[in-house]
């Protein structure tokens, strides 16, 4: 075990080849995740709701991120193990169910070579150690937030709240910012935001962002510091602009339908990630 980590340390190129494989694996996992957390976030809701008026819950089959066993929506086909390789399976299967030939969803092997690419990148802009693995959880949550928040404009505490956390006690030992920088950033990450949903809803009497967008900010904060937070915020805004003016007028994307601000965010984020001194030095001496 210790010549694997040798060569992982010393060959860069290996070390990238097998955060990419990596990264497609997990990214298969991530597909689990964005199905199913929003609804077990539903089944939950249903029976917090049906406590409260003193209901019986609603009985339903149990439903995790491990079970019941992925399978066809269409014709409830279990997928076997070949059929789950990332990537790879949806090309060998051309795109469509082996039993029913029901389309697969593109967004399956998007997820999964976006999160082997990205891993890859980290790889090497990183290079073998800790600081690796800290950026690849990151960039992990952030493509699960990204699409949950794409398909139910939520952005779930079950993965806002530990990436908070998590890059709180990251830079206890000065990860990528100092434990000063991250706790100010959190709270201001999640200050900012809260006070232009204010001001807009007293101004419009309309909600303009939802509270997971608040928590996302402050996760970055909390991972990058105070100083990236005017960066995160112009970068998301102007991201959001574009791709919304750019939806209403040629996808004729209504004006009243709302559109998530998380997918900007998590922009913003990774932005820092890979660019975060350079960034802080074009605003801070």
């Amino acid at each position: 075990m210790s010549d694997f980590f040798d060569l992982l340390r010393n060959q860069p190129a290996f070390f990238i080849s097998m955060a990419t494989l990596l990264g497609l694996m997990v990214g298969s996992f991530l597909n689990v995740v964005i199905h199913r957390l929003p609804k077990m976030m539903e089944q939950e809701w249903q029976r917090n709701c049906a406590e409260l008026h003193g209901q019986e819950a609603p009985t339903q089959a149990s439903y995790t991120l491990v079970s019941p066993r992925s399978a066809c929506p269409t014709c409830n086909h279990p997928i076997k193990a070949w059929e789950n390789i990332p990537v790879i399976s949806y090309l060998l299967l051309g795109g469509k169910c082996s039993t029913c030939k029901a389309r697969i969803s593109l967004r399956y092997p998007l997820v999964e070579a976006l999160t082997g690419v990205l891993a890859g990148l980290i790889a090497w802009r990183f290079g073998f150690g800790n600081t690796a693995l800290a950026a690849m959880a990151f960039s992990c949550c952030l493509i699960a937030l990204t699409f949950i928040d794409f398909d139910t404009h939520l952005l779930p505490d079950d993965i806002t709240l530990p990436l908070l956390w998590s890059g709180l006690l990251w830079n206890v030992g000065g990860g990528f910012t100092d434990l000063t920088s991250a706790v100010i950033g959190a709270v201001a990450g999640y200050l900012a935001l809260w006070s232009i949903y204010w001001l807009f809803k007293l101004v419009t009497g309309k909600e303009g962002m939802g509270y997971g967008d608040f928590k996302l900010l402050a996760a970055i904060g909390a991972w990058f510091g105070w100083q990236l937070l005017p960066a995160v915020i112009l970068l998301s805004s102007l991201a959001g602009s574009v791709i919304g003016i750019g939806l209403i007028t040629l996808a004729r994307h209504g004006r009243n339908v709302p559109i998530p601000f998380g997918p900007y965010l998590a922009l913003g984020g990774v932005a820092a990630l890979f660019f975060g001194p350079q960034l802080a030095r074009l605003y801070l001496p």
